[in-house]
């Protein structure tokens, strides 16, 4: 997952002392690279396809005199080189400092002139955090050395691919007032990237992750190149899609080095399960998750706390806020003792072998191999755009009501993660559901939002608004479970309009085929090019939910009764037959035979 926070003026302190010697104790007069040394951690990278403008390259170390330039003062990281050469061209200091600024200076900000009060303390950067699921710490830390460089590997290749499309499709530039005038930025981002190994818990814990600080300079499309700010809210807004793609990518990269499977695991009933790597024994996510049992065990508390003031449970944003809260008050204090990667993987491995005993250990990749085979025979490597595309739009509509294009984007991800199990997916696909969803199923609701459209979802003409709208509305059950409800409830219909199809018969009276293709009239909110070309006629969902067997078996029922309906019509006579467009051998004709469906957008032909 991905987590972020700001970077201010003020944060140089946790950054220099912190972040950049793996949360340890850097005491005072001790060099970066010794306090890193000490700590066991490698140095800090830069990355980015903005670094060639300040004069780096993706690779390069990160020295504390570049990272304090760039991200506590908001100037060129080669500031001082720059600014002894022009003193010494005989410029005044004022104007030297002046030309090592990259966009608006800090002091701008400070100033009592300046117009909004939020802008009196400046945001120099964003501070993102890239951690793989617990299951692949478990696997990285108690596994051998080669499986430990390959999961290193895939946490680098996915989270690059992440920086990467931000860079090209999140990232915008702002400039004027009140940032009206928006574009993408010339180069790219500049990020700083510094990876640690263990978790700040007083008993260390391993927690393979990455602490990337993007710097939020970068230069306007402009002949000039000038510097500017990025949109902020443009940033924020999209965490989440960019959170369920390095999840994507980290699963598929897995998958493809290392043969294994993933699985989704509950962690909070009635909440969005995560995907795990399959075999894992679950004991150990506990036995590594010992900040996670911290946070649970303060949660109630504030939970009950907040409805005691507001009458009422807390919903999916105040939930996420209780716990952020429940995180700051657990948070221990930094580990003293500076370990080695060596020597924390054989306490590490000493510790669960102590709790679940040697076999459990020396047997893990074993067993997710086992699993791994078990879950590729089960689970079949298919994407159905029209089934993905009427269960994104189910639960972004139930959980949200209103949404933005990157909600679906996020969503679209989430189920190619479920469907595929960490088999790689084909580029654009996400965007192509999401247009498909758009297209379809989507209406205007306001100002730059968009909602689910419900003469499509529930048409008038049938009994899908009895059964269906009621489990939206179920408020006893969280939003997610009856978002699973309603999306398990439209893929049953959809699987029932294909089954009367291919067995040639007519559809019941009360039930209504999804749309064939897209609106011949043209829709809001389009970007781009579709293809919605239908990829297979099968999903390869393993419903796991008892709803959707509920749903299927009547499903089912219904099929067999318009079965006995057709015998017994053949019984008492034939039924006469619409000649063929064209005449074809007597004996290739085969009863309920249905002409190839020609191309569509996601929906059934």
């Amino acid at each position: 997952m991905i987590s972020q926070t700001k970077i201010r003026p003020g944060d140089g302190r946790y950054l220099f002392r912190g972040v950049m010697v793996g949360d340890g104790h850097r005491a005072a007069g001790t060099s970066l690279r010794v306090a890193q040394d000490e700590a066991g951690v490698p140095p800090g990278i830069w990355k980015g396809q903005g670094l060639a403008a300040v004069g780096l390259k993706a690779g390069d170390v990160v020295t504390e005199r570049q990272a304090e330039l760039l991200l506590g003062e908001g100037r060129h990281p080669g500031a001082d080189r720059i600014e002894r050469d022009l003193l010494a061209e005989g410029k005044s200091p004022a104007r030297a400092r002046r030309a090592t600024v990259l966009g608006r200076p800090i002091e701008h900000n400070r100033s009592p002139k300046t117009d909004k009060a939020k802008e009196r303390i400046p945001w120099l950067g964003m501070h993102l955090v890239f951690r793989p699921p617990p299951t692949a710490h478990i696997a990285w830390a108690l596994m051998g050395h080669e499986i430990r460089l390959v999961l290193e590997l895939c946490q680098d290749i996915a989270r690059d691919k992440t920086l990467a499309w931000m860079e090209h499709a999140v990232a915008q530039i702002r400039w004027k007032g009140g940032g009206k005038h928006r574009a993408r930025v010339k180069d790219g981002l500049i990020v700083a990237v510094f990876r640690h190994y263990e978790s700040r818990a007083a008993e260390s814990k391993p927690l393979l992750h990455d602490h990337a600080m993007v710097s939020i300079r970068v230069r306007r499309p402009d002949e000039k190149g000038t510097w500017g700010n990025l949109s902020a809210d443009s940033m924020l807004a999209h965490i989440v899609a960019a959170d369920t793609l390095y999840t994507l990518y980290f699963m598929e990269e897995v998958s493809a080095r290392l043969g294994w499977a993933w699985e989704p695991r509950e962690v909070t009933p009635g909440r969005r399960p995560v995907m795990e790597i399959a075999g894992i024994d679950q004991r150990l996510i506990g036995w590594q998750s010992t900040r996670r049992q911290q946070i649970e065990d303060a949660l109630p508390v504030l939970t009950a706390k907040y409805e005691e003031k507001h009458g009422h449970a807390p919903g999916e944003r105040a939930a996420y806020a209780l716990a952020c809260q429940a995180a700051d008050q657990t948070r221990p204090p930094k580990r003293t003792e500076l370990l080695s990667l060596t020597e924390l993987r054989e306490r590490w491995r000493d510790s669960a072998i102590r709790a679940y005993g040697a076999c459990t250990i020396y047997r893990l990749a074993e067993r997710a191999r086992a699993a791994a085979a078990a879950v590729w025979a089960r689970v079949r490597p298919v994407v159905d755009i029209a089934l993905a595309a009427v269960d994104v739009v189910a639960v972004v509509y139930v959980m949200r009501g209103a949404f933005k294009r990157h909600h679906l984007l996020a969503e679209a991800r989430r189920h190619l993660s479920y469907v595929l199990r960490g088999r790689p997916h084909q580029p654009g696909l996400d965007e192509q559901i999401v247009q498909t969803v758009i297209d379809d199923y989507t209406r205007p609701a306001g100002r730059r939002m968009m909602t689910a459209d419900l003469r499509v979802l529930y048409p008038r003409d049938t009994e899908d608004q009895a059964v269906l709208r009621p489990l939206t509305r179920n408020r006893a059950a969280s939003p997610y479970e009856r978002a699973r409800l309603a999306a398990d409830a439209l893929a049953a219909r959809v699987h029932a309009v294909r089954r009367a199809e291919r067995l040639g018969s007519r559809a019941r009276p009360r039930t209504v085929s999804v749309p064939a293709a897209s609106r011949s009239h043209p829709r809001p909110f389009r970007t781009g090019p579709k293809d919605g070309r239908l990829l297979e006629p099968e999903t390869g969902v393993d419903t796991v939910e008892q709803t959707r067997r509920t749903f299927e078996a009547a499903a089912r029922l219904a099929a067999k009764l318009q079965d006995g309906k057709r015998e017994r019509a053949v019984a008492h006579g034939p039924r006469p037959q619409p000649a063929p467009a064209t005449a074809s051998p007597p004996h290739t004709q085969q009863p309920g035979t249905q002409h190839a469906p020609g191309r569509t957008t996601g929906g059934v032909a």
